[in-house]
């Protein structure tokens, strides 16, 4: 069944939010810390938009290009099992981000762009109280930096340093291993007051709290069935330019959901299937992300090449919901997302 966990619920860390609602992409999973013995993980997402728009009707239209630059996304974990009921794991990731940029001519934002970086790193601890229940937590610091250049209604850029903020990380577990069963519950608490210095106005935002719940169970001789739902509290979310105002806002929560189911083929090569959702809220978006949710569809696998050396990879075609955006009203219609992952994992 261990070929099975990879290819299935830990393979989703690598491209589970390739599109996700608010300024989403890791997810910030924690399921290294659940692994057995001593592991080391790299994990690479390369996630390719194809987004467009149209404002106007008729000869009056103006179409953009593809808005929508591709990304890559870095992820790397350490656990070390310190003893039979103590183990801690170093995760880095990148966990929220945004990149947007008009280059149409003729569009009426042609020459906008703005990006929006993050790196996160997360130290946690867990205690097994015995062999069902177990609790974890620890500290997660974020670093985010952007640049914000606009054309319209009037030309304005602003290219902001980085700024650090640090919250807290608290969970818990219910696990039997002899059904590879695992129930898990991940709480992050808010990042506040980042206040990160810009060229023309400063950029302040609070990045929320969120919940993750992983969830899976083995249903057959080696077949697992894995699922998640993750809950972000983007509610009255502003990225605020002191300058201008807020350059970015959200007034809904995401949730996301994905479910899936793992095989294992042999001893060395395991596949999975999953599906993804989130719900479209209907309201108007802002133009720096013309999307409201999505379904998608993920195909992993996993081969152990032996020596405690595991390779994962995943393709996952995501359909994007479509949008209208405020102020300009441009309709953003048949818009995807395909993201490719891969993962290295070396047992010690």
């Amino acid at each position: 069944m261990k070929n099975v966990l990879t290819a299935g619920a830990h393979l989703l860390l690598t491209t589970t939010i390739a599109q996700a609602g608010g300024l989403d992409r890791s997810g910030q999973g924690v399921g290294i810390i659940f692994k057995d013995g001593n592991v080391v993980e790299l994990t690479f997402g390369q996630i390719t938009p194809d987004l467009t728009g149209t404002i106007g009707v008729g000869p009056f239209a103006g179409e953009s290009d593809n808005i929508g630059p591709s990304y890559s996304q870095l992820g790397m974990g350490i656990k070390i099992q310190v003893n039979d009921d103590v183990s801690v794991a170093l995760i880095f990731d990148q966990p929220f981000g945004a990149s947007v940029d008009y280059d149409t001519a003729g569009y009426v934002l042609t020459g906008t762009n703005a990006e929006v970086k993050s790196k996160g790193i997360t130290a946690l601890a867990r205690y097994t109280f015995d062999e069902n229940f177990s609790v974890h937590g620890g500290l997660r610091q974020v670093s985010p930096e952007g640049v914000y250049d606009v054309t319209f209604p009037g030309a304005y850029t602003s290219t902001y340093s980085s700024d650090s903020g640090v919250g807290y990380v608290i969970g818990g577990a219910y696990e039997r291993k002899d059904i590879a069963l695992r129930f898990a519950v991940t709480y992050s608490s808010e990042i506040e007051n980042l206040a990160l210095d810009g060229t023309a106005g400063d950029l302040s935002t609070t990045l929320p709290e969120s919940v993750n719940i992983d969830f899976q169970t083995g249903i057959a001789a080696d077949t697992l069935l894995f699922g998640s739902i993750r809950w972000v509290a983007w509610d009255g979310f502003a990225l605020n330019d002191s300058a201008v105002g807020d350059i970015l806002s959200y007034d809904d929560d995401v949730v996301t959901y994905n479910v899936g189911v793992g095989r294992r083929i042999n001893d060395q090569l395991s596949a999975s299937f999953s599906v993804g959702y989130e719900g479209s809220t209907g309201d108007p978006t802002g133009n720096l992300g013309p999307t409201d949710g999505f379904i998608s569809y993920q195909l992993g696998g996993a081969y152990d090449l032996g020596n405690g050396i595991e390779v994962s990879g995943g393709l996952r075609y995501v359909d994007l919901g479509d949008a209208t955006t405020e102020g300009i009203n441009a309709e953003f219609e048949d818009n995807s997302v395909i993201a490719v992952g891969l993962k290295v994992a070396y047992s010690f």
